[in-house]
């Protein structure tokens, strides 16, 4: 290939960012019809938004300053769980920077402390709207509550292993935590100017927080101390409990290791909608079963027909209260592999079961129940890697109720990108 020889200045576009123009254009235009932050807008437009709108102090008529529409709170939060934002100071950062947060926006000005309190102090209104998004789906004929599966996923906590202390040292950091308290109190209480007012105001509440945790890590450890005396005596003096989150617990995880953590359930429809959350911190899946059934009677009026989960669920009583229910149980044998081995019929009764664990045994013995069975893991595990993909791989907060409230919205979020599939696929 010849080469060229240049006889004159190259010339080329070069970028221009001081030329002062007027371009008549609104927020609106900008972004393109089709972007998934216009559906989530859509799609939080036809919700039922009372109980938020019914919390809104400032009515017509009377002095203060008007709160932001619960409208653009939710579909902000909506559409950053959608794309992975788990952090509130980034959204923050977002609806300042971001084309598509701007316009959810729509010049409102929203700040951290705003988007971080809405997130964990509607619980109720976020568990309502689950319940309001699935019924909506099954009046609409897109899903069916017949036959559900439930997983288990261990979810980091907001706290370190060293943060779990026993009893002797949370009494002393306790000491130590009401006398600063007191110290701040008394410097308080001095004449000093606005800003040092300020600050003084804002180290008195941290200090009166950690004093309350600490509070709740001994309230905590005393519940532990019981259980743990149950499965060896003299051992409930090793019990600990995290002064940075009191309700988080040592869980073992993927990857083998120990953490503190919650143990987030889903129960799921076959066509991979979740229809129910909760959150525990109990370290095993066994005995989450009746409480996820009995939370889908509450919400929906019934009880799926079938209910599939892994052994880990295996609990005679959880299985004898759903055989009870008129719900057949899909869980497997356990020791299956062993008891065949030696000769042993693993779906023959056990003594000591009840007729709804013998019918339970009888049932997986069958061809019919082993193919049913194998729905379970491409079910129950779909959300958990979803919730994973959202970067729920540690909670932002602490605390069972706020945890429920990240595992809601995470639900959320999941429910209306199937819900987007599910449309699709019905109108072909």
């Amino acid at each position: 290939m010849e080469r060229t020889t240049q006889t004159g200045t190259a010339r080329f576009q070069r970028a221009e960012r001081r030329q002062i123009e007027f371009r008549p254009l609104a927020l609106d235009q900008l972004l393109a019809e089709d972007h998934a932050a216009r559906l989530i807008w859509a799609y939080v437009e036809g919700l039922d938004l009372t109980l938020l709108y019914q919390k809104i102090k400032a009515v017509d008529g009377n002095a203060g300053r008007n709160p932001i529409d619960p409208k653009i709170l939710l579909s902000l939060w909506l559409f950053a769980t959608v794309e992975g934002v788990t952090s509130a100071r980034r959204l923050a950062k977002l609806c300042q920077e971001h084309l598509a947060y701007l316009w959810i926006c729509g010049e409102v000005s929203v700040n951290y402390h705003t988007l971080s309190d809405f997130r964990t102090q509607h619980h109720e209104f976020l568990d309502d709207l689950l319940t309001q998004s699935v019924a909506t789906l099954l009046h609409q004929g897109l899903i069916e509550l017949n036959s559900l599966a439930q997983d288990g996923m261990r979810v980091r906590a907001s706290a370190s292993s060293s943060s779990f202390r026993r009893k002797p040292t949370l009494d002393e950091c306790l000491a130590q935590a009401e006398q600063h308290l007191e110290t701040l109190q008394r410097e308080s209480e001095e004449d000093v100017g606005v800003e040092n007012r300020r600050e003084q105001a804002a180290r008195v509440r941290a200090a009166r927080e950690r004093q309350e945790r600490i509070e709740a890590a001994l309230e905590e450890r005393e519940t532990l101390v019981p259980k743990m005396e149950r499965r060896k005596k003299g051992s409930g003096s090793e019990a600990r409990a995290s002064t940075t989150d009191p309700e988080a617990r040592k869980m073992k995880m993927a990857d083998g290791g120990f953490r503190p953590a919650y143990n987030v359930q889903f129960a799921t429809t076959d066509t991979l909608v979740i229809a129910g959350v909760e959150v525990v911190n109990a370290g095993t899946d066994g005995g989450q079963m009746k409480p996820m059934i009995d939370q889908l009677e509450r919400r929906y009026q019934q009880a799926p027909e079938q209910y599939l989960a892994d052994g880990g669920f295996v609990k005679l009583d959880d299985i004898t209260a759903l055989e009870q229910a008129g719900v057949e149980a899909y869980l497997p044998i356990m020791e299956q592999t062993r008891k065949e081995s030696k000769g042993i019929d693993p779906f023959a009764p056990v003594k000591g079961d009840s007729e709804e664990v013998k019918r339970w045994r009888a049932r997986m013995g069958t061809s019919t129940a082993k193919e049913i069975y194998q729905q379970r893991s491409a079910t129950a595990e779909f959300p958990n890697a979803g919730c994973r993909n959202r970067g729920l791989g540690q909670f932002p907060v602490r605390g069972l109720l706020k945890a429920r409230a990240i595992c809601l919205w995470q639900a959320l979020a999941h429910n209306f990108q199937r819900t987007l599939d599910l449309r699709r696929q019905a109108t072909g």
